[in-house]
């Protein structure tokens, strides 16, 4: 099939492009032509910045203009709360500091402390100066913790003080910004002008606005903050963690609206208080809030599970009715090319992060000459808090349209309430997310068999990718007027020889991965559109792997059935799944497929005997069309869920390795004192522990890393992506909600977690030779994940690929048996530090195939 030459984009909603001083409105998205014989086409797109070194006076100009402020530039009379004037800081900490629930606290921190006092005898009851001393003494703990208050908020808060700083700060990162991301950031004009209605309605009735994006590098709230400048929206409160808070830069984000906040609370009530006292402060004053839902930056492309932190102190404030409602807006921030993938690879594959530094900072300016392409940002509908919150409710009891205070604060109706609203922020999120060219050609050239692709055959596939992103309900970004191969000369271009290389000299040019680790965080990108394809062909992939005959390669609906629940339970904090449900899912994915000529559907006829099971399907199998296309379209959709599918499987496989040696019968302590930090006393093992001991859970996934790297160079794993640090430590967790793992965390964050396997889920040893058995409860589990794995080198061969994994697994997670990595026992097991084992949560069990 030639390739095709049709326009990318949909007929829909103008897009507008701000790039650096201008804005422009594109009737339907647009991408400059190609130019022949102007090489330099792509500088006459930045030509609109005036330079030093072209024009010092034009230069000096366009500085003077923001920093004084003419036309928009001024930052006058947006829509929103007053913001940037002298005094902002002090009103805002007078605000926080005033709060009946922050004064309470401080109350009652400082009448424990007295208690505790008495109770050490400083402060006598017997004492005729008890009554005035004890009130001295509370007035003194109240005015110290009142100090303490004001420095911890002082540091936390914002400090919209100053337009001209605001205006030059604007300008600075406008054209740093588009340095970097040459076309620029694109906006829909619809989206933008119903923001601004919004905001209107807003800003009449003082609430606040909550933006919740995606995050997926330090760029995502610069471009916001330019978004609502340029537009003349009041500039949100960025919450940031305060690793962000270093010299000069942290405080330079301070003034531009970040707000630092500690990574973790620990048992800190006054800190936890003043956060919430400022989240109030900032929803009663209506201020806008900007809160990335997954906590840090997603390292891996895809939107990872949400964090509630913050989350958690927005619907505390409208469930008590301190604050009457708030206005949520889903936000996504899709890039031709992120900045940060080549650290997030090393960080990923067990390389510690660095602390963000100001030498980091700004050594990272090389990266601002590259031409990355552009910066697309879209706006969910925003909807209200509270009226979510009511609806939520009337389904948890019946009760239509009212708040019942009294049920909902019920720890498990708020947590349930919390989950819920975190995921629907995602679900919205990956609504209105834009498909870059970088993605589709990405997810193409790991999606296809084979070392590379033509050119002609890359413009085809990403010209069907294209049509299967907006069957599925996605959007393709805007670039009207373009052909199909320009856009992918383009995503080529920003993605660079180090992502993707070509072969000269052939009949075709011929493109391939050189860095498939890096390239997977853009294929990440599309995954969420087809995760229901993807469970249902990497399940028929049991059958289809067998190769033969048809017949042989047809599965019957009810181990399809089976497969899809338990993968759906093995991937359910992995992915965000359709509500509708198992059966509902399953039921229109199959439609869809078979709709595609991808499967063929065998279903019962209707019959007099029995006419309820009429049209219910009996078993599926490849289409011949499917089968004549080389199984194309089956591949793709397994090809995506693959290396999420070899990480689990690695994880798991990584668990037999936990399974200690067998104790010598002359030395019956000699495993607990093995795994005795030597700063620790050993302590006699109790039944549970001496079967499996506690053990460190950064050096467990850092050995299973090792485990996967191994395994992947010796073929028997097909994914480097495999063995990801992110995607095994969602496994750990899901393998802990069933049980199969126990966690061990300390109160003190600072200390490190513990796991263990758990009793029942522990494999057996050979008591003669000591060596694990491939069998048993666990080994069955690893089974279960492998046969949707893709076949591979030696795949084929069972028995000896058990006896080679499950040897090379015992040699390397052996590791933590000989005396350097164990970490003690927990507390009611020994006298370590104060540490909580943590229940798993109440689930039906991933062996019984539930459904999500």
């Amino acid at each position: 099939m030639a390739p095709s030459n049709r326009p990318l984009s949909p007929t829909t909603a103008p897009d507008l492009e701000i790039l650096g001083e201008q804005v422009t409105i594109h009737p339907t998205g647009y991408v400059e032509p190609d130019h022949q014989g102007e090489p330099n086409r792509d500088e006459t797109i930045l030509g609109e910045r005036t330079r030093f070194s072209d024009s010092p006076f034009d230069f000096l100009r366009e500085i003077s203009l923001h920093v004084s402020g003419s036309g928009w530039r001024a930052y006058e009379g947006f829509i929103g709360q007053p913001i940037y004037y002298p005094g902002f800081t002090d009103n805002m900490k007078a605000a926080v500091l005033s709060t009946p629930m922050l004064q309470a606290k401080i109350r009652q921190l400082a009448q424990k402390r007295v208690e505790v006092e008495e109770q050490q005898g400083l402060i006598k009851k017997d004492d005729p100066m008890y009554a005035s001393k004890k009130a001295k003494r509370m007035g003194k703990i109240v005015e110290s913790l009142l100090e303490v208050s004001e420095k911890m908020t002082d540091d936390m808060i914002c400090k919209f003080e100053s337009k001209r700083f605001i205006r030059g700060a604007a300008y600075l990162c406008s054209q740093l910004l588009t340095k970097a991301y040459h076309q620029g950031i694109h906006v829909s004009s619809d989206e933008v002008l119903h923001l601004k209605a919004v905001a209107e309605k807003a800003q009449a009735e003082k609430q606040s606005i909550v933006f919740l994006p995606c995050h997926r590098s330090h760029v995502d709230y610069v471009s916001l903050q330019l978004i609502c400048y340029r537009l003349g929206l009041a500039l949100p409160t960025v919450v940031a963690g305060d690793n962000l808070n270093f010299p000069l830069v942290g405080q330079f984000l301070q003034n531009a609206g970040a707000m630092y906040i500690r990574r973790s609370f620990g048992n800190d009530a006054l800190y936890t208080t003043l956060v919430q006292s400022y989240m109030d402060a900032l929803l009663k004053g209506g201020f806008n809030i900007e809160c990335f839902i997954e906590g840090g930056r997603s390292r891996t492309g895809k939107l990872s599970p949400p964090k509630f932190g913050i989350l958690s102190f927005i619907l505390d404030s409208i469930i008590s009715g301190r604050v009457e409602d708030t206005i949520i807006c889903p936000v996504s921030t899709q890039y031709d090319k992120v900045i940060e993938t080549e650290g997030y690879v090393n960080e990923l594959l067990g390389t510690p992060k660095k602390k963000e530094n100001l030498m980091d900072f700004l050594s990272a300016s090389s990266v601002l000459s590259l031409k990355l392409g552009r910066v697309d940002v879209r706006f969910h509908e925003p909807w209200s808090l509270k009226e979510f919150i009511v609806k939520q409710q009337s389904r948890f009891n019946n009760i239509p349209g009212q708040l019942d205070l009294t049920e909902i604060n019920r720890p498990e109706v708020r947590t349930r309430l919390l989950r819920t609203l975190g995921y629907k922020v995602l679900s919205d999120i990956n609504a209105v997310s834009v498909v870059m060219p970088t993605a589709l050609v990405g997810t193409i050239l790991l999606t296809l068999r084979g070392r590379g692709v033509g050119y002609p055959e890359l413009v085809r596939r990403v010209d069907w990718l294209c049509t299967r992103v907006r069957a599925k309900g996605g959007r393709v970004a805007h670039f009207a007027g373009a052909p199909t191969s320009v856009v992918v000369e383009r995503a080529l271009e920003v993605l660079g020889p180090e992502l993707v290389g070509m072969v000269s000299g052939l009949p075709e040019d011929t493109f391939y991965a050189v860095d498939r680790f890096q390239l997977s965080f853009y294929r990440n990108m599309t995954i969420h559109l087809f995760i229901s394809e993807a469970l249902v062909s990497a399940s028929m992939y049991m059958r289809v792997k067998q190769g033969g005959a048809p017949d042989t390669q047809r599965i019957s609906y009810e181990e399809l059935l089976s497969q899809i629940a338990f993968l759906s339970q093995l991937f359910r904090g992995e992915f965000i799944f359709p509500t509708e449900g198992l059966a509902v899912n399953l039921h229109s994915t199959l439609l869809g497929l078979e709709a595609d000529n991808v499967i063929r559907v065998v279903r019962n006829v209707p019959s007099s005997s029995s006419p309820t099971t009429a049209g219910t399907p009996i078993s599926i199998e490849l289409s011949e069309a499917e089968r004549a296309c080389g199984r194309e379209n089956f591949d793709f959709y397994c090809f995506l869920i693959w290396p999420f599918i070899e990480a689990s499987w690695l994880g798991a496989v990584s668990l037999m390795g936990l399974t200690p040696p067998l104790l010598s019968p002359s030395s019956p302590n000699q495993l607990s004192n093995q795994t005795q930090p030597q700063t620790q006393p050993a302590h006699p093992p109790s039944s549970s522990s001496s079967s499996s001991p506690w053990l460190s859970a950064t050096h467990v996934q850092t050995l299973a890393q090792l485990l996967g790297k191994t395994l992947y160079h010796q073929g028997d794993l097909s994914y480097y992506e495999a063995v990801n640090k992110e995607v095994l430590k969602n496994a750990y967790d899901r393998f802990h909600d069933e049980g199969i793992l126990l966690i061990s965390k300390p109160r003190d964050s600072r200390s490190p977690a513990t796991l263990r396997l758990a009793p029942d889920w522990t494999p057996q040893r050979d008591p003669l030779t000591g060596k694990l058995r491939a069998g048993g409860r666990l080994w069955a589990f690893c089974e279960r994940i492998a046969r949707s794995r893709r076949e591979g080198k030696n795949r084929r061969d069972g028995a000896t690929v058990s006896t080679r994994v499950l040897a090379l697994s015992e040699r390397v997670m052996g590791e933590l048996f000989r005396g350097e990595a164990g970490v003690g026992v927990a507390q009611g097991e020994g006298e370590g530090e104060e540490r909580v084992v943590q229940k798993r949560r109440p689930h039906r069990g991933i062996e019984s195939g539930a459904k999500l």
